[in-house]
């Protein structure tokens, strides 16, 4: 696949010229139909139309690619390169001990035992980091009244 590089930088090599003018025929037509001169309608098929037609040229271009591979694998592992990868690492935790917590089976077990103290009630004052509960009686939680106890209302 070509570079297409002009005066404005580098644009994907799925946009070729006949949707980069949908495209900018679109925007014209957005400007109108917020003065007004537009109907709603007549934007919303603009809408439409470029959306089919970037649809339909990044299939065409996974087509060319896979129809290519046999005769230019670099452009197919440059593509596959350029693609933004998922980011699949925890953060950095700190266990009990104070440790670092380095493979994904010990982060496991530092979350596990954090979340089952959170919704045990049971917390280790040493590495609690939420408060402690304030639901009075159901879980020994008090906001600030001397008793527990509660007055009917009256009817």
């Amino acid at each position: 696949l070509n570079k297409k590089v002009g005066r404005k930088g580098r644009r994907p090599a799925w946009l070729g010229k006949g949707l980069l003018v949908k495209l900018r025929e679109k925007k014209g037509t957005y400007k109108l139909w917020k003065q007004g001169s537009v109907a709603w309608k007549e934007y919303r098929d603009a809408v439409w139309t470029c959306r089919d037609g970037i649809r339909k040229a990044k299939v065409q271009m996974e087509l060319d690619l896979a129809r290519d591979v046999k005769n230019t694998r670099r452009d197919f592992t440059a593509t596959l390169a350029r693609r933004d990868k998922p980011k699949r690492a925890y953060p950095p935790l700190v266990n009990e001990n104070g440790e670092l917590a380095a493979t994904d089976v010990e982060k496991d077990e530092v979350l596990n035992e954090f979340f089952a103290s959170v919704f045990s009630g049971c917390q280790d004052s040493r590495n609690s980091q939420v408060p402690e509960p304030c639901i009075p009686g159901l879980l020994g939680g008090n906001w600030g009244s001397k008793s527990h106890t509660t007055t009917p209302l009256p009817l």
